[in-house]
Protein backbone atom coordinates (compact mmCIF):
# COMPACT_ATOMS: atom_id res chain seq x y z
CA UNK A 1 0.00 0.00 0.00
CA UNK A 2 2.67 2.49 1.04
CA UNK A 3 4.80 1.76 -2.03
CA UNK A 4 1.78 2.60 -4.18
CA UNK A 5 1.12 5.75 -2.13
CA UNK A 6 4.69 6.87 -2.84
CA UNK A 7 4.12 6.33 -6.57
CA UNK A 8 1.04 8.60 -6.63
CA UNK A 9 2.81 11.95 -6.24
CA UNK A 10 6.33 11.04 -5.04
CA UNK A 11 5.78 12.89 -1.75
CA UNK A 12 6.92 10.02 0.48
CA UNK A 13 10.69 9.39 0.56
CA UNK A 14 11.66 6.61 -1.87
CA UNK A 15 14.02 4.89 0.59
CA UNK A 16 11.76 5.07 3.63
CA UNK A 17 12.12 3.39 7.02
CA UNK A 18 8.91 2.50 8.86
CA UNK A 19 8.81 1.75 12.58
CA UNK A 20 6.30 -1.01 13.35
CA UNK A 21 5.22 -1.20 16.99
CA UNK A 22 3.31 -4.08 18.52
CA UNK A 23 0.04 -2.64 19.88
CA UNK A 24 -2.22 0.08 18.52
CA UNK A 25 -2.27 3.76 19.46
CA UNK A 26 -5.03 2.94 21.95
CA UNK A 27 -2.52 0.67 23.75
CA UNK A 28 -0.26 3.64 24.49
CA UNK A 29 2.70 2.59 22.34
CA UNK A 30 3.14 6.24 21.33
CA UNK A 31 2.17 9.48 23.05
CA UNK A 32 -0.94 10.07 20.91
CA UNK A 33 -3.93 10.23 23.19
CA UNK A 34 -6.38 11.73 20.69
CA UNK A 35 -10.03 12.52 21.45
CA UNK A 36 -11.08 11.53 17.93
CA UNK A 37 -10.02 7.89 18.22
CA UNK A 38 -12.90 5.48 17.68
CA UNK A 39 -13.28 2.67 20.20
CA UNK A 40 -12.43 -0.76 18.82
CA UNK A 41 -12.85 -3.95 20.83
CA UNK A 42 -10.34 -6.79 20.63
CA UNK A 43 -12.16 -9.96 19.61
CA UNK A 44 -15.07 -8.10 18.04
CA UNK A 45 -13.21 -5.76 15.66
CA UNK A 46 -9.66 -7.16 15.51
CA UNK A 47 -7.38 -9.92 16.78
CA UNK A 48 -3.95 -8.22 16.64
CA UNK A 49 -3.04 -4.53 16.59
CA UNK A 50 -0.02 -2.56 15.47
CA UNK A 51 1.13 1.04 15.10
CA UNK A 52 3.08 1.96 11.97
CA UNK A 53 5.04 5.24 11.93
CA UNK A 54 5.41 6.43 8.33
CA UNK A 55 7.90 9.29 7.71
CA UNK A 56 6.41 11.88 5.39
CA UNK A 57 9.67 13.82 5.74
CA UNK A 58 12.90 12.01 6.59
CA UNK A 59 15.52 14.45 7.88
CA UNK A 60 18.56 12.23 8.26
CA UNK A 61 21.11 14.39 6.43
CA UNK A 62 23.34 16.39 8.79
CA UNK A 63 23.59 19.11 6.15
CA UNK A 64 19.82 19.49 5.91
CA UNK A 65 18.81 22.72 7.70
CA UNK A 66 15.89 22.16 10.05
CA UNK A 67 13.98 24.78 11.99
CA UNK A 68 12.09 23.44 15.00
CA UNK A 69 10.09 26.47 16.14
CA UNK A 70 9.12 26.02 19.80
CA UNK A 71 8.25 29.66 20.48
CA UNK A 72 4.51 29.12 19.99
CA UNK A 73 4.24 25.70 21.64
CA UNK A 74 3.96 23.99 25.00
CA UNK A 75 6.93 21.92 26.19
CA UNK A 76 7.47 18.72 24.20
CA UNK A 77 5.84 20.29 21.12
CA UNK A 78 7.05 22.24 18.13
CA UNK A 79 6.16 23.79 14.81
CA UNK A 80 8.28 22.72 11.82
CA UNK A 81 9.31 25.44 9.38
CA UNK A 82 10.25 24.52 5.80
CA UNK A 83 11.69 28.00 5.20
CA UNK A 84 15.29 26.77 4.95
CA UNK A 85 14.45 23.74 2.80
CA UNK A 86 15.21 23.59 -0.92
CA UNK A 87 12.63 24.83 -3.41
CA UNK A 88 11.84 21.28 -4.55
CA UNK A 89 10.78 20.18 -1.05
CA UNK A 90 8.72 23.33 -0.48
CA UNK A 91 7.01 22.97 -3.88
CA UNK A 92 6.23 19.28 -3.21
CA UNK A 93 4.69 19.93 0.22
CA UNK A 94 3.29 23.46 -0.19
CA UNK A 95 -0.32 22.19 -0.20
CA UNK A 96 0.33 20.53 3.20
CA UNK A 97 1.66 23.68 4.86
CA UNK A 98 0.23 26.59 6.83
CA UNK A 99 1.55 29.75 5.14
CA UNK A 100 2.55 32.75 7.25
CA UNK A 101 3.49 36.03 5.55
CA UNK A 102 5.83 38.29 7.50
CA UNK A 103 5.88 42.09 7.55
CA UNK A 104 9.22 42.12 5.69
CA UNK A 105 7.63 40.30 2.76
CA UNK A 106 9.11 36.87 3.51
CA UNK A 107 6.87 33.80 3.42
CA UNK A 108 7.20 30.99 5.95
CA UNK A 109 5.83 27.51 5.34
CA UNK A 110 4.95 25.49 8.45
CA UNK A 111 4.48 21.75 7.90
CA UNK A 112 0.89 21.09 9.01
CA UNK A 113 0.09 17.80 10.82
CA UNK A 114 -3.63 18.04 10.00
CA UNK A 115 -3.04 18.75 6.30
CA UNK A 116 -0.43 15.99 6.05
CA UNK A 117 -2.90 13.56 7.65
CA UNK A 118 -5.64 14.65 5.20
CA UNK A 119 -3.30 14.13 2.24
CA UNK A 120 -2.22 10.74 3.59
CA UNK A 121 -5.80 9.53 4.07
CA UNK A 122 -6.81 10.69 0.57
CA UNK A 123 -3.78 8.94 -0.95
CA UNK A 124 -4.45 5.67 0.89
CA UNK A 125 -8.12 5.82 -0.20
CA UNK A 126 -7.07 6.20 -3.86
CA UNK A 127 -4.65 3.27 -3.59
CA UNK A 128 -7.25 1.02 -1.95
CA UNK A 129 -9.76 1.92 -4.65
CA UNK A 130 -7.23 0.94 -7.34
CA UNK A 131 -6.46 -2.35 -5.56
CA UNK A 132 -10.14 -3.23 -5.42
CA UNK A 133 -10.47 -2.59 -9.18
CA UNK A 134 -7.51 -4.88 -9.95
CA UNK A 135 -7.36 -7.49 -7.19
CA UNK A 136 -4.17 -9.53 -6.85
CA UNK A 137 -3.81 -12.98 -5.38
CA UNK A 138 -2.39 -12.85 -1.86
CA UNK A 139 -3.53 -9.30 -1.17
CA UNK A 140 -5.16 -9.02 2.29
CA UNK A 141 -8.84 -8.17 2.42
CA UNK A 142 -9.46 -4.58 3.55
CA UNK A 143 -12.29 -4.73 6.07
CA UNK A 144 -12.26 -1.15 7.38
CA UNK A 145 -10.51 2.17 6.70
CA UNK A 146 -11.15 5.12 9.02
CA UNK A 147 -9.53 8.45 9.70
CA UNK A 148 -9.37 9.19 13.41
CA UNK A 149 -8.05 12.73 13.74
CA UNK A 150 -4.51 12.54 12.34
CA UNK A 151 -4.37 8.71 12.43
CA UNK A 152 -5.54 6.33 9.71
CA UNK A 153 -6.85 3.03 11.06
CA UNK A 154 -6.99 0.04 8.71
CA UNK A 155 -8.29 -3.41 9.57
CA UNK A 156 -6.97 -6.13 7.25
CA UNK A 157 -8.31 -9.65 6.99
CA UNK A 158 -5.54 -12.22 6.48
CA UNK A 159 -6.87 -15.76 6.53
CA UNK A 160 -8.96 -16.04 9.69
CA UNK A 161 -7.18 -13.15 11.48
CA UNK A 162 -8.04 -9.45 11.51
CA UNK A 163 -5.14 -7.07 11.99
CA UNK A 164 -5.61 -3.45 13.04
CA UNK A 165 -2.97 -1.01 11.83
CA UNK A 166 -2.92 2.54 13.19
CA UNK A 167 -0.87 4.36 10.54
CA UNK A 168 0.69 7.63 11.72
CA UNK A 169 2.39 10.13 9.37
CA UNK A 170 5.49 11.49 11.13
CA UNK A 171 8.64 13.50 10.57
CA UNK A 172 11.74 11.38 11.19
CA UNK A 173 15.06 12.75 12.52
CA UNK A 174 18.45 11.22 13.14
CA UNK A 175 20.23 12.25 16.33
CA UNK A 176 18.78 13.93 19.40
CA UNK A 177 16.90 17.23 19.98
CA UNK A 178 18.57 19.99 21.99
CA UNK A 179 15.49 20.31 24.26
CA UNK A 180 16.18 16.77 25.61
CA UNK A 181 19.96 17.13 25.84
CA UNK A 182 20.04 17.53 29.64
CA UNK A 183 18.37 14.11 30.05
CA UNK A 184 21.52 12.51 28.64
CA UNK A 185 23.61 14.03 31.44
CA UNK A 186 21.76 12.06 34.14
CA UNK A 187 22.34 8.47 35.33
CA UNK A 188 19.82 5.94 34.02
CA UNK A 189 18.90 2.29 34.57
CA UNK A 190 20.02 1.37 31.05
CA UNK A 191 23.58 2.64 31.52
CA UNK A 192 26.01 -0.16 30.65
CA UNK A 193 23.24 -2.40 29.25
CA UNK A 194 22.83 -0.67 25.89
CA UNK A 195 24.93 2.06 24.31
CA UNK A 196 24.01 5.73 24.22
CA UNK A 197 24.17 5.52 20.40
CA UNK A 198 21.34 2.95 20.46
CA UNK A 199 19.21 5.16 22.71
CA UNK A 200 19.67 8.43 20.82
CA UNK A 201 19.66 7.12 17.25
CA UNK A 202 16.65 9.22 16.29
CA UNK A 203 13.35 10.84 17.24
CA UNK A 204 10.07 11.82 15.59
CA UNK A 205 7.51 14.55 15.36
CA UNK A 206 4.06 12.97 15.61
CA UNK A 207 0.80 14.73 14.63
CA UNK A 208 -0.59 15.65 18.07
CA UNK A 209 -0.87 19.10 19.59
CA UNK A 210 -0.92 20.25 23.21
CA UNK A 211 -4.15 21.09 25.02
CA UNK A 212 -3.85 24.79 24.22
CA UNK A 213 -1.87 24.46 20.98
CA UNK A 214 -2.82 25.14 17.38
CA UNK A 215 -3.84 21.84 15.77
CA UNK A 216 -2.91 22.90 12.25
CA UNK A 217 0.72 23.65 13.12
CA UNK A 218 1.79 21.84 16.29
CA UNK A 219 3.60 18.49 16.38
CA UNK A 220 4.62 16.49 19.44
CA UNK A 221 8.14 15.18 19.98
CA UNK A 222 8.18 11.39 20.21
CA UNK A 223 10.99 9.10 21.35
CA UNK A 224 9.34 5.83 20.27
CA UNK A 225 12.56 4.53 18.71
CA UNK A 226 14.42 5.04 22.00
CA UNK A 227 11.60 3.43 24.00
CA UNK A 228 11.92 0.26 21.89
CA UNK A 229 15.59 0.07 22.92
CA UNK A 230 14.91 0.80 26.62
CA UNK A 231 12.31 -1.97 26.74
CA UNK A 232 15.16 -4.49 26.29
CA UNK A 233 16.50 -3.47 29.71
CA UNK A 234 13.25 -3.94 31.67
CA UNK A 235 12.85 -7.20 33.60
CA UNK A 236 10.12 -9.64 32.56
CA UNK A 237 8.47 -9.48 36.00
CA UNK A 238 8.17 -5.67 35.81
CA UNK A 239 6.76 -5.95 32.28
CA UNK A 240 4.19 -8.45 33.60
CA UNK A 241 3.20 -5.98 36.31
CA UNK A 242 2.94 -3.18 33.74
CA UNK A 243 0.67 -5.27 31.49
CA UNK A 244 -1.49 -6.25 34.46
CA UNK A 245 -1.77 -2.65 35.68
CA UNK A 246 -2.63 -1.48 32.17
CA UNK A 247 -5.35 -4.14 31.86
CA UNK A 248 -6.90 -2.99 35.15
CA UNK A 249 -6.88 0.77 34.59
CA UNK A 250 -7.37 1.14 30.84
CA UNK A 251 -11.18 1.05 31.10
CA UNK A 252 -11.62 2.00 34.73
CA UNK A 253 -9.92 5.38 34.21
CA UNK A 254 -11.00 6.00 30.62
CA UNK A 255 -13.86 8.42 31.37
CA UNK A 256 -13.33 11.29 31.71
CA UNK A 257 -10.10 10.94 29.75
CA UNK A 258 -7.10 11.64 31.96
CA UNK A 259 -4.74 8.67 32.21
CA UNK A 260 -3.48 6.82 29.15
CA UNK A 261 -1.30 3.71 28.98
CA UNK A 262 1.53 6.01 27.85
CA UNK A 263 1.43 7.76 31.25
CA UNK A 264 1.80 4.37 32.91
CA UNK A 265 4.73 3.50 30.66
CA UNK A 266 6.47 6.75 31.63
CA UNK A 267 5.96 5.99 35.33
CA UNK A 268 7.48 2.54 34.81
CA UNK A 269 10.60 4.07 33.20
CA UNK A 270 10.94 6.53 36.09
CA UNK A 271 10.59 3.62 38.54
CA UNK A 272 13.44 1.82 36.76
CA UNK A 273 15.67 4.86 37.30
CA UNK A 274 14.62 5.23 40.95
CA UNK A 275 14.74 1.64 42.27
CA UNK A 276 17.80 -0.62 42.77
CA UNK A 277 18.59 -2.85 39.79
CA UNK A 278 18.89 -6.00 41.96
CA UNK A 279 15.37 -5.39 43.33
CA UNK A 280 13.86 -4.93 39.85
CA UNK A 281 15.60 -8.12 38.67
CA UNK A 282 13.68 -10.33 41.16
CA UNK A 283 11.75 -12.84 39.06
CA UNK A 284 8.97 -13.49 41.60
CA UNK A 285 8.24 -9.84 42.47
CA UNK A 286 5.59 -9.13 39.82
CA UNK A 287 2.91 -8.66 42.49
CA UNK A 288 5.11 -6.20 44.41
CA UNK A 289 5.73 -4.25 41.19
CA UNK A 290 2.00 -4.14 40.37
CA UNK A 291 1.23 -2.56 43.75
CA UNK A 292 4.11 -0.16 43.27
CA UNK A 293 2.82 0.98 39.87
CA UNK A 294 -0.66 1.56 41.31
CA UNK A 295 0.86 3.59 44.16
CA UNK A 296 3.00 5.62 41.72
CA UNK A 297 -0.06 6.32 39.59
CA UNK A 298 -2.03 7.43 42.63
CA UNK A 299 0.83 9.73 43.67
CA UNK A 300 1.00 11.25 40.17
CA UNK A 301 -2.76 11.84 40.13
CA UNK A 302 -3.01 13.44 43.56
CA UNK A 303 -0.07 15.73 42.81
CA UNK A 304 -1.15 16.31 39.19
CA UNK A 305 2.44 15.59 38.17
CA UNK A 306 3.75 13.08 35.62
CA UNK A 307 7.01 14.24 34.00
CA UNK A 308 7.81 13.13 30.46
CA UNK A 309 10.67 10.63 30.79
CA UNK A 310 12.87 12.29 28.14
CA UNK A 311 11.88 15.91 28.81
CA UNK A 312 11.23 15.97 32.58
CA UNK A 313 10.30 19.66 32.62
CA UNK A 314 7.18 18.69 30.64
CA UNK A 315 4.37 17.71 33.05
CA UNK A 316 1.90 15.50 31.18
CA UNK A 317 -0.90 15.93 33.77
CA UNK A 318 -0.84 19.67 34.43
CA UNK A 319 -3.98 20.28 32.32
CA UNK A 320 -6.24 18.10 34.51
CA UNK A 321 -8.96 19.66 36.62
CA UNK A 322 -9.14 19.01 40.38
CA UNK A 323 -12.50 17.32 39.89
CA UNK A 324 -11.11 14.83 37.35
CA UNK A 325 -8.05 14.12 39.49
CA UNK A 326 -10.09 13.33 42.60
CA UNK A 327 -12.58 11.18 40.67
CA UNK A 328 -9.79 9.00 39.28
CA UNK A 329 -7.91 8.94 42.59
CA UNK A 330 -11.01 7.50 44.30
CA UNK A 331 -11.39 4.85 41.57
CA UNK A 332 -7.74 3.93 41.96
CA UNK A 333 -8.16 3.63 45.74
CA UNK A 334 -10.80 0.95 45.16
CA UNK A 335 -8.32 -0.92 42.94
CA UNK A 336 -5.60 -0.66 45.60
CA UNK A 337 -7.91 -2.10 48.25
CA UNK A 338 -8.46 -5.30 46.23
CA UNK A 339 -6.16 -5.48 43.18
CA UNK A 340 -6.58 -9.25 42.83
CA UNK A 341 -10.32 -8.94 42.25
CA UNK A 342 -9.86 -6.20 39.63
CA UNK A 343 -7.18 -8.28 37.90
CA UNK A 344 -9.47 -11.31 37.84
CA UNK A 345 -12.18 -9.17 36.21
CA UNK A 346 -9.71 -7.94 33.58
CA UNK A 347 -8.63 -11.52 32.84
CA UNK A 348 -12.26 -12.61 32.46
CA UNK A 349 -12.77 -9.82 29.90
CA UNK A 350 -9.77 -11.08 27.94
CA UNK A 351 -11.04 -14.66 28.05
CA UNK A 352 -14.45 -13.51 26.82
CA UNK A 353 -12.82 -11.62 23.93
CA UNK A 354 -10.78 -14.72 23.02
CA UNK A 355 -13.89 -16.91 23.09
CA UNK A 356 -15.67 -14.42 20.82
CA UNK A 357 -12.73 -14.42 18.38
CA UNK A 358 -12.69 -18.23 18.21
CA UNK A 359 -16.46 -18.33 17.70
CA UNK A 360 -16.27 -15.79 14.84
CA UNK A 361 -13.42 -17.75 13.26
CA UNK A 362 -15.39 -21.00 13.58
CA UNK A 363 -18.41 -19.44 11.91
CA UNK A 364 -16.21 -18.01 9.19
CA UNK A 365 -14.68 -21.40 8.41
CA UNK A 366 -18.09 -23.11 8.14
CA UNK A 367 -19.60 -20.42 5.90
CA UNK A 368 -16.48 -19.57 3.93
CA UNK A 369 -16.92 -17.77 0.62
CA UNK A 370 -14.12 -16.69 -1.75
CA UNK A 371 -12.81 -13.18 -1.16
CA UNK A 372 -13.63 -10.74 -3.99
CA UNK A 373 -9.92 -9.91 -3.98
CA UNK A 374 -8.85 -13.49 -4.79
CA UNK A 375 -8.97 -15.24 -8.14
CA UNK A 376 -10.03 -18.61 -6.78
CA UNK A 377 -6.55 -19.79 -5.73
CA UNK A 378 -5.25 -19.78 -2.19
CA UNK A 379 -5.40 -16.02 -1.40
CA UNK A 380 -3.27 -16.21 1.72
CA UNK A 381 -0.34 -18.36 0.64
CA UNK A 382 2.14 -15.46 0.07
CA UNK A 383 1.10 -13.89 3.38
CA UNK A 384 1.54 -17.16 5.26
CA UNK A 385 4.97 -17.68 3.73
CA UNK A 386 6.08 -14.16 4.67
CA UNK A 387 4.67 -14.55 8.19
CA UNK A 388 6.49 -17.87 8.71
CA UNK A 389 9.75 -16.44 7.42
CA UNK A 390 9.50 -13.43 9.71
CA UNK A 391 8.62 -15.63 12.71
CA UNK A 392 11.71 -17.73 12.02
CA UNK A 393 13.92 -14.63 11.86
CA UNK A 394 12.51 -13.27 15.13
CA UNK A 395 13.06 -16.63 16.87
CA UNK A 396 16.63 -17.01 15.59
CA UNK A 397 17.69 -13.40 16.24
CA UNK A 398 16.39 -12.42 19.70
CA UNK A 399 16.78 -8.74 20.59
CA UNK A 400 17.88 -7.71 17.10
CA UNK A 401 16.22 -5.08 14.90
CA UNK A 402 14.51 -6.70 11.90
CA UNK A 403 13.25 -4.63 8.97
CA UNK A 404 11.24 -5.84 5.99
CA UNK A 405 11.51 -4.13 2.60
CA UNK A 406 8.82 -5.03 0.09
CA UNK A 407 8.80 -4.13 -3.60
CA UNK A 408 5.28 -2.85 -4.42
CA UNK A 409 5.59 -4.38 -7.90
CA UNK A 410 6.21 -7.85 -6.47
CA UNK A 411 5.02 -8.29 -2.89
CA UNK A 412 5.91 -12.00 -2.90
CA UNK A 413 9.69 -11.33 -2.73
CA UNK A 414 10.57 -9.36 0.41
CA UNK A 415 14.11 -8.41 1.44
CA UNK A 416 15.15 -8.49 5.08
CA UNK A 417 17.65 -6.52 7.14
CA UNK A 418 18.84 -7.78 10.53
CA UNK A 419 20.58 -4.87 12.25
CA UNK A 420 22.85 -3.70 9.40
CA UNK A 421 23.00 -6.91 7.36
CA UNK A 422 20.83 -7.35 4.26
CA UNK A 423 19.85 -10.65 2.63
Amino acid sequence: FLGMVQKLDQKLPVANEYLLLSGGVREGVVDLDLDELNVYARGTDYDMDFTLLVPALKLHDRNQPVTLDMRHSALCHSWLSLRLFDEGTISKWKDCCSIVDHINGATNYFFSPTKVADWFYDSISIVLSEIQKKPQRGMPKVEKVEKNGTIISIILGVGSSRMLYDIVPVVSFKGWPAVAQSWLMENHFWDGKITEEEVISGFYLVPACSYKGKKDNEWRLSFARSEVQLKKCISSSLMQAYQACKAIIIKLLSRPKAISPYHLRSMMLWACDRLPANYLAQEDYAAHFLLGLIDDLQHCLVNKMCPNYFIPQCNMLEHLSEETVMLHARKLSSVRSDPAEHLRTAIEHVKAANRLTLELQRRGSTTSIPSPQSDGGDPNQPDDRLAKKLQQLVTENPGKSISVFINPDDVTRPHFRIDDKFF
